[in-house]
């Protein structure tokens, strides 16, 4: 894997083409479409706006491509869908998180295709996959994020259902979502939990605003449930796995999460190299600088060894493996090699690094949330310590 800030594959011809026309849309279409609404990063996100790209984008055949044939994807191996969001995230579009479906759509759902019933299928997940639903994944609470156990949303058995009450927070997607897939502890239980589908217009269930992230998107919500009832149809899986479903959701998404934090770590790179070529500090370019250019050369090498390490793990992740040591390396590596990439590119912008509007001060305050989403570096560290202490390698 050579560096490259524009990278091909010419050893997969497939893939070279969707690169190629990801990133003409990305370029055309969607800028556009993003300039003619005035979009920007605090655009509250809404249906009218999102609708749109998610049709245009399935038309192109990229909203659920990661999906098999049979549901309308083109089955993309990990890896190749990786090589897809890292992309979306090298291109600056604030609303390419909805090309692939990640924004209520068919990669928020995941892995939870395989097992839903023919009734939540037709009545949930497929029209998800054909972009006439939303959904959003409803797991973390005020007091229960790394520590998921600590969840007290509960979910109380009756005649034909379950009676839901709790408060979940940073549910993205939710401002747009129809549903959302909820993960609840069975009442009379502490370590029983299990996954419902849950109509956000139930009675009993309200959809509120959700705290504001520092990137200054409004994507989450708040999914409040007060004896909400849920029909014995929607429970997903069996009574108790839940917390298999959404943690093995998170532990492919941890890994997942890498190329799109790549590909912003990338865009960095690209801005401070134009930034460094065209502005003059005493008559020279700031590229002549020496000091410079070693800041050069660590931004390069920290991106060229995160994404090795990430595509590595891909790679085994696509051959049957399951890279549990490296997805928890990969995230931890990726998540502080970006902080630090962007943390230099804004130290190189200088005072325009600092100002609200600028794309590099914007991606410094996303990369940052990524050192504590899908698990903290400090959870990564206590997962990589603790998988190596069982090996007896």
């Amino acid at each position: 894997m050579l560096f490259s800030l524009h990278p091909d594959y010419p050893a997969d011809p497939l893939l070279q083409d969707l690169v190629e026309r990801l990133r003409d849309y990305l370029d055309g279409e969607l800028a556009a479409y993003e300039a003619e609404h005035d979009v920007t990063p605090g655009t509250p996100i809404t249906r009218t706006l999102l609708e749109p790209v998610w049709r245009r984008s399935r038309e192109l055949g990229f909203y659920g491509i990661h999906l098999p044939p049979d549901l309308g994807g083109q089955g993309l191996t990990y890896t190749q869908l990786a090589a897809l969001k890292e992309e979306i995230g090298a291109s600056g579009r604030v609303l390419g998180h909805s090309v692939l479906g990640e924004m209520g759509g068919p990669l928020r759902v995941g892995d939870i295709l395989a097992g839903a019933t023919p009734h939540q299928l037709d009545t949930y997940f497929l029209p998800v996959v054909r972009g006439e639903r939303a959904c959003c994944f409803s797991l973390t609470e005020t007091d229960a994020g790394s520590d998921v156990r600590a969840m007290r949303t509960v979910a109380v058995p009756e005649p034909g259902g379950y009676r839901l009450t709790g408060h979940k927070v940073f549910s993205s997607a939710g401002p747009v979502a129809d549903f959302a897939i909820v993960i609840a502890r069975m009442d009379g239980t502490e370590k029983t939990f299990s996954a419902f589908v849950v109509d956000l217009d139930s009675p009993g269930c309200q959809v509120t605003d959700g705290a504001t992230p520092m990137s200054g998107e409004h994507i989450e919500s708040d999914i409040v449930l007060e004896n909400c009832f849920v029909s014995a149809a929607n429970l997903l899986g069996r009574e108790g796995d839940g917390l298999l479903l959404g943690l093995g959701r998170v532990n492919v998404n941890r890994l997942l999460h890498c190329p799109s934090v790549l590909g912003m770590a990338r865009r960095a790179i690209a801005l401070t190299l134009d930034r460094v070529r065209t502005r003059t500090v005493g008559g020279a370019p700031l590229a002549d600088l020496q000091s410079v250019q070693h800041k050069l050369a660590d931004l390069a090498t920290e991106f060229y060894a995160a994404r090795a390490m990430t595509y590595a793990a891909l790679t085994d992740l696509d051959t049957g493996t399951v890279p549990r040591l490296e997805a928890f390396m990969c995230k931890y590596f990726v998540a502080e090699s970006a902080f630090r990439i962007l943390d230099q590119a804004v130290q190189i912008h200088g005072k325009e690094g600092l100002t609200q509007g600028n794309e590099v001060e914007f991606l410094f305050r996303k990369v940052r949330m990524f050192r504590v989403l899908t698990g903290t570096t400090e959870i990564q560290k206590n997962g990589i310590a603790k998988l190596l202490l069982r090996r007896g390698d």
